[in-house]
């Protein structure tokens, strides 16, 4: 199970344009709402996730998505945190966009890594080789700069959960 956590303030792109993306490849994805079903995106765009933090299942994660945007800060809460790291220990592929690498950096996950992330957060990448590239894929982490970048940041997940041959046909039948 690919799953994507919404917090209050999250950057509607860069959470949704993933989910499109991912499904569009037959990937099963879930969103979660931290704080309830209702999540308030930075845009006001309101969104109903798949299901609220209580219902994810840690033993059935194969990749966990981190958007950004000003409820980044939400994701580095214990509750979250619990989550991510369980990813880190159990080799889970971690992809987060904007100023969500920031809370995996802060954690010390990101550590000799390549990882890129919204100019400005750099400082929190601890340890990591900052890159400006738009998407960074370096072992189990996928990091990307911002909105821009919703789409490269996109394919880079469909490619490591689907294959590079069923990411360049989604991308082929979007005209991307």
């Amino acid at each position: 199970m690919i799953y994507l956590l919404l917090a209050d303030g999250f950057e509607e792109v860069e959470a949704l344009t993933p989910v499109d993306v991912l499904r569009r490849c037959g990937a099963n994805v879930t969103t979660v709402g931290v704080d309830g079903i209702s999540v308030t995106g930075a845009r006001k765009i309101e969104v109903k996730a798949d299901i609220e933090l209580s219902g994810l299942n840690k033993s059935d994660m194969e990749l966990l998505i981190l958007p950004g945007g000003p409820g980044h800060r939400r994701l580095a809460e214990d509750d979250v945190r619990n989550i991510i790291t369980y990813a880190a220990e159990n080799g889970i592929t971690i992809a987060a966009i904007c100023a969500a690498p920031s809370v995996i950096g802060e954690m010390g996950l990101l550590e000799g890594k390549r990882a890129t992330c919204f100019p400005g957060y750099e400082n929190s990448l601890k340890g990591a080789v900052v890159s400006a590239a738009k998407v960074e894929t370096d072992g189990n982490f996928i990091t990307a700069k911002g909105a821009g970048a919703a789409s490269e940041f996109a394919f880079a997940i469909a490619e490591r959960v689907c294959g590079r041959e069923k990411a360049e046909s989604v991308k082929s039948a979007m005209q991307y």
